[in-house]
């Protein structure tokens, strides 16, 4: 009996990943404020890299000829002229400068680090919501408000101050009610507190106690002095019952908006106010997609280093200048093509979303769909870690003013919870329904979920057992 050992060859495909691969998906992960951070060491490391303000509006993106744009300026005490635009000479200091700053206080990834007003919220965000023509109507509500975050003067003031309709005052109205801090815009702390009521009942997982709308709408001065027992006849509940909607008040409500302001940006509160890094747009109707740094800026290679580019096989120039010229050159070109790249992945991701989830985007959570990241990067061309990394710890601008991560497209348990909140609430309160019979209602509905499944989305909705809802 004999051995015998062979080497043989045979061909295998590998997947091999490169340096350059790896340094594209380590931008793409990246969020806003890290990506400022990036590009301002590799301004600072490497030479032949450049860095263009790009003329555009900091407001509209729109482009600018001279140092202002036409169609967003006047803001607040400019120049204008017949037409309520204003000319570049007639407003005083240097155009670039200012129109440098304006950049600085419009862009989000510049303000992402820096201590910002309730005026330079509230300013970007409407500006970002509403269409040119409203920009000096959305001004002057700001203007008006006052230190406690209370609107000060009527619509049909406004109206007439600003030369709009009503109606425009209401479109205006309407998109900041969407802003944070909820409330900010009431005439009224009562106003302020039934708004942050309404956000919470349609946006959060927090539980609204019973008699709530009524006993604030009506009743708070009683509750105030905490007369109990006469709210609670007032409004027909139990004494018990008002007093679970005080403590409720004290717990999750802020009568002043600007108090919730305050407390957001100083880090006091558990929610923050939070800048996108893509804004979607409803021009009536359209969606639209923006990714915000690409109104910012333009990376571009050093003239004085493209010229001595061109210049290498000149016989003056030697080995050292040769290799000094390709090696920042090529550096400066590699991430200029990364960062380029990572703005197309989030921009094709983004439209992708739109198409979509457009009614999920145009009519609230009830309208998500199941959506996965493989799904979206089997449309647009991409591995679903591709979709992952483009994604990660980045946030969009809805519509309607909200501003959700980028996971939020992907939960479907959103829009079933939303259908398993409302069923409970609809529910009779002496036969409350039973995860079972929810189960079954969504099923009659094409939605096949397990009890147990119910029975961990009503949990998460922090709702109670139907044998304990029973009242």
């Amino acid at each position: 009996m004999s051995i015998e050992l062979r080497q043989q060859m045979q061909p295998a495909i590998q997947a091999k990943v490169t340096p350059k691969q790896i340094a594209a998906n380590y931008i793409l992960q990246m969020s806003s404020v890290e990506l400022q951070e990036a590009i301002a060491q590799e301004l600072d490391e490497n030479p032949a890299l450049e860095m263009e303000e790009l003329p555009a509006c900091p407001i509209c993106g729109r482009p600018v000829a001279g140092n202002y744009c036409t169609d967003c300026m006047p803001r607040k005490g400019d120049a204008a002229d017949e037409d309520g635009r204003v000319s570049a000479d007639d407003l005083p200091g240097d155009g670039d400068t200012r129109l440098r700053d304006e950049a600085d206080e419009f862009d989000p990834i510049a303000r992402a680090e820096a201590d910002f007003t309730l005026e330079d919220h509230l300013t970007w965000n409407l500006h970002a919501l509403l269409p040119t023509r409203l920009h000096p109507v959305a001004d002057h509500v700001i203007g008006a408000l006052d230190s406690s975050g209370f609107l000060t003067e009527s619509d049909a003031e406004i109206a007439t101050s600003t030369g709009v309709t009503v109606t425009d005052v209401g479109e205006v109205l309407a998109a900041m009610r969407g802003l944070e801090p909820i409330g900010i815009g009431s005439r009224s702390i009562t106003e302020s507190l039934l708004a942050q009521i309404e956000y919470l009942r349609d946006q959060t997982d927090v539980e609204i106690p019973p008699h709530a709308e009524a006993v604030i709408g009506e009743h708070l001065a009683e509750l105030g002095e905490r007369r109990f027992r006469d709210v609670a006849a007032a409004v027909g509940a139990t004494q018990r019952q008002v007093t679970t909607v005080w403590e409720f008040v004290k717990a999750n409500l802020n009568p002043y908006p600007t108090a919730a302001f305050t407390a957001a940006v100083s880090g006091d509160a558990s929610r923050t106010i939070i800048r996108p890094d893509v804004l979607i747009r409803d021009n009536d109707g359209e969606l639209t997609v923006e990714v915000v740094e690409s109104r910012r800026f333009s990376l571009h290679v050093a003239p004085i280093y493209s010229s001595l580019s061109s210049k290498l096989r000149s016989a003056e120039t030697t080995e050292d200048e040769k290799e000094h010229v390709r090696q920042y050159v090529g550096r400066a070109k590699f991430f200029i093509d990364n960062i380029n790249r990572r703005r197309v992945t989030i921009q094709r991701i983004a439209e992708c979303l739109v198409e979509r989830q457009r009614d999920y985007l145009l009519h609230g959570v009830q309208h998500l769909v199941s959506l996965t990241r493989a799904e979206v990067g089997e449309v647009i061309g991409m591995h679903e870690s591709t979709v992952s990394r483009a994604t990660a710890e980045k946030y969009v601008m809805l519509p309607r003013g909200e501003v959700v991560p980028f996971s939020h497209f992907f939960t479907a348990s959103l829009g079933i919870k939303d259908q398993i909140k409302r069923m409970i609430e609809a529910e009779d309160a002496q036969h409350p329904l039973s995860d079972q019979e929810i189960a079954d209602a969504l099923a009659g509905e094409g939605i096949a979920l397990a009890r147990r499944t119910v029975a961990k989305y009503r949990d998460e909705l922090q709702i109670l057992p139907a044998r304990l809802r029973h009242r």
